[in-house]
């Protein structure tokens, strides 16, 4: 998602519209100017200087460095990949040209990304976005790997979901010792990427578990609807990806932490699909309400990450 400027980029401005909570649907934000012509179609030959333009460009919207990176992206469609090779080739030699003006782009200490989005190979978007706002994956993608060992490539969902959610806090949020239920567990990719961890997990689901996860020690399966199961005991976390309507799958969220089950929550909500985004409302207010109605103060993140389909992830967590 680029949040537009009509004018050259001023940095304050942009971290004003940075601001606030990340939009549920868009995976990278920046603010931005454009688009920017890189080359002139009519005039362009097999190797036309985009160099130049873009280096102009960027001394106009965001002149001030250094940055902590430099990213060329380009939109995740099957057009938008067509371009990559483009994006790989412009990345070393615009880098240099900003470093000859004296503009770093591999500052570790900085808090602001420099961002080249390529909308074709004549024009792109450039811009800027801030460390507690922006993504930190190039083009909102995270560097997660299937481990060998993971029951199923749903456990990518809830490792992306622990660093989106939690980011530098996430070792702190969820360590060993800690007690987690997962319910609609099985075959058990959200019960693996739990005991990784250390927490002790009650995986619920009336199907089995498949491979190390069904004899792990930490794991206690229990075979019950997880849409009625409660703990005997509060616990630290509460894990959801059945699937069920979403509105339903809101409301038992909702309640497993105002009525103090657990401390939080990650769950998935499968979208419908027209009025997705009303959908997301409906949710939240159900969450809401649960909420209101044992007077518990908690704090709501949604989110559609890379690894969810037709889905959005929940945080919920009390205070």
């Amino acid at each position: 998602m680029v949040a537009a400027l009509d004018a050259p980029l001023d940095v304050r401005r942009a971290s004003s519209l940075l601001r606030g909570p990340q939009p549920v649907f868009a995976r990278s934000v920046f603010a931005a100017h454009g688009p920017v012509a890189m080359a002139d179609p009519a005039r362009a030959g097999p190797r036309p200087d985009r160099i130049t333009p873009l280096a102009a460009a960027i001394d106009v919207v965001a002149p001030a460095g250094p940055f902590a990176a430099l990213w060329i992206e380009h939109p995740d469609t099957n057009e938008g990949k067509q371009m990559s090779p483009l994006a790989r080739s412009l990345h070393a030699r615009l880098a240099a040209a900003l470093a000859s003006r004296g503009v770093r782009t591999d500052d570790a200490g900085a808090r602001r990304r420099l961002h080249v989005l390529l909308v074709d190979g004549t024009s792109a978007w450039v811009g800027v976005s801030d460390a507690a706002t922006g993504s930190p994956w190039p083009m909102g993608i995270p560097r997660l790997h299937l481990p060998r060992a993971a029951p199923s490539r749903s456990t990518l969902k809830l490792a992306e979901a622990f660093v989106t959610f939690l980011g530098d806090d996430e070792a702190h949020r969820v360590h060993a010792g800690q007690r987690a239920v997962d319910l609609g567990a099985a075959p058990g990719g959200w019960t693996w990427q739990l005991a990784q961890r250390g927490l002790r997990v009650v995986a619920v689901d009336n199907g089995a578990l498949k491979g190390a996860v069904a004899e792990d020690p930490r794991v206690t399966h229990v075979r019950a609807d997880g849409l009625t199961f409660r703990p005997r005991k509060p616990v630290d976390w509460v894990t959801c990806d059945i699937v069920e309507s979403p509105a339903r799958i809101a409301a038992l969220m909702g309640r497993w932490i105002a009525e103090g089950h657990a401390r939080q929550a990650i769950f998935n909500l499968k979208l419908p699909m027209k009025k997705r985004y009303d959908e997301v409302e409906r949710c939240r207010a159900l969450i809401a309400d649960a909420l209101e109605r044992h007077a518990v103060r908690a704090r709501l993140a949604l989110r559609q990450l890379y690894h969810d389909r037709e889905e959005v992830t929940g945080y919920l967590v009390r205070d």
